[in-house]
């Protein structure tokens, strides 16, 4: 009888997509996946390090699964990605029961680690404190991959950050940018399309410097025709040319990097997707300048009001920190104005949460008392919801394009997709549409986390498999 798994994915989406690389690799060593902890012999919790709150999380979980593992005899526990880098010996001090910790540069050697513990009886700890170049282990491409849907897919363009912004330990623990070789990409675009994938997303930790360095090692070994700048608008195009790939996004840019001929490429290529994630972290030049984000506040709406120029129909969304170490009320009432001028689609915004190792974790002595950031936080939230409120009602009345993601969590009578400017839609087909389907949609409600709409015509069925299987992709 086959061994089985399964892996609790948490933080970003590069996160997600290790998680799904991890899945490939643990499927072609013979395990299969498992519905629920309570039936899997291996369980993989791949980890976050951002925010506190994702330590708790790890720590509450591991103390449930030391229960787990006793039940039954043979059960492994992993834990990787980046918290996993970044406190290694922690782990292993705290929960002892953990058979492997592995980091984000060795996932393609998830099922060899687990192997390995099994073989010499005792926990196994490997970190490596940078990408392994000459390997399999840089880009997904190279391993295999259990993606959690069919009709869509993560193509990593890039990774690691040479950004240091003084609230992120990204750096630490993804290490320095690497971008992708321009061909690798498009092929697995191209076999992604083969499989029935329709929309892709390129992924990296700053998408929009893909290419710098490619072009700077092309310089060096002697190619004058190298251009010491970003491929990625170039990316876009090319991407997006791609026959069978209907929808195309990104994320995340850094509005620093942010280019006149990016809001080009997305404007002049119709299956890139009128949806831009642009973080802002904080209106105040001061506030700005302490995180060391390299843009001011009104370069920043210079470039939004240039690509809302550029783009037609452009939808929105940002990232918005409260109560950075040394945030007054003036520089908070800055973030509130710019945010209100932004009038974004949708924001995430979080609440301040130091993390060791970061320059922001060491600035203690000017942290924000916390009943004043839950204060702010509340007042940002009515800003960003008052005009997610008003660009969703200003689409009533409207025919959008819809695909298909399935059930609505709330209510399964209620079919659930998004819109290419990645709003989320609710409405009732006259019969039961398969996910990855794309149908039309008129919206009859705005609200401001999503619409809701009734159905007006079916365009066209999924092209995947139904079942996913295990291959390289």
């Amino acid at each position: 009888m086959s061994r089985s798994y399964i892996v609790r994915t948490y933080g970003c989406q590069m996160n997600e997509h290790d998680s799904e690389r991890i899945s490939g690799l643990l499927e072609a060593d013979g395990l299969v996946r498992a519905e629920s902890e309570a039936d899997a012999d291996v369980v993989v919790l791949n980890t976050c390090c951002i925010r506190e709150n994702a330590d708790n999380k790890l720590y509450g979980n591991l103390g449930h699964l030391k229960t787990w593992k006793g039940e039954r005899e043979g059960r492994q526990i992993v834990v990787s990605g980046c918290l996993a880098q970044k406190d290694q010996e922690r782990v292993a001090k705290r929960a002892g029961h953990v058979d492997v910790v592995m980091g984000t540069h060795n996932v393609h050697r998830a099922a060899e680690l687990l192997a390995e513990a099994r073989l010499a009886d005792r926990p196994i700890t490997e970190i490596l404190t940078e990408a392994v170049i000459d390997d399999q282990a840089l880009f997904p491409s190279a391993l295999p991959a259990r993606r959690e849907t069919s009709y869509n897919a993560w193509v990593t363009i890039q990774i690691g950050c040479d950004n240091n912004c003084a609230f992120c330990i990204v750096p630490a623990v993804r290490g320095t940018e690497i971008s992708r070789p321009y061909d690798e990409i498009l092929a697995e675009v191209a076999e992604l399309r083969n499989d029935g994938v329709t929309e892709v997303t390129l992924l990296g930790q700053n998408v929009n410097s893909y290419g710098r360095d490619l072009q700077v090692a092309a310089r060096q070994a002697g190619d004058g025709t190298a251009r010491l700048r970003p491929l990625f608008a170039d990316l876009l195009r090319d991407v997006g040319a791609v026959d069978g790939i209907r929808r195309v996004r990104y994320t995340s840019p850094h509005p620093k990097d942010m280019r006149p001929e990016t809001f080009a490429a997305m404007a002049e290529t119709p299956s890139v997707c009128e949806h831009l994630h642009y973080p802002l972290q904080s209106g105040s030049d001061r506030v700005l300048a302490l995180m060391h984000r390299g843009y001011t506040a009104e370069r920043y709406l210079s470039r939004l009001a240039e690509a809302r120029a550029t783009i037609d129909d452009l939808a929105v969304s940002t990232d918005i920190i409260v109560g950075f170490p040394g945030e007054t009320e003036a520089d908070f009432e800055q973030t509130l104005a710019v945010a209100a001028e932004a009038e974004y689609d949708y924001a995430y915004t979080f609440v301040f949460s130091p993390r060791q190792g970061t320059e922001a974790a060491s600035m203690e002595a000017d942290f924000v008392d916390p009943a004043v950031v839950s204060e702010r936080f509340e007042r940002l939230r009515l800003v960003v919801e008052r005009s997610a409120l008003r660009r969703h009602e200003a689409r009533v009345g409207r025919i959008e394009e819809v695909l298909v993601e399935g059930p609505s969590k709330r209510d399964p009578s209620v079919t659930s997709g998004r819109t290419r400017q990645n709003k989320l839609v609710h409405f009732v087909p006259p019969r039961p549409l398969r996910t990855g389907s794309y149908a039309t949609v008129e919206i009859t409600r705005g609200a401001p986390h999503f619409l809701e709409g009734q159905f007006v015509q079916f365009i066209s069925e999924p092209t995947h498999k139904l079942r996913i299987p295990v291959a390289a992709l």
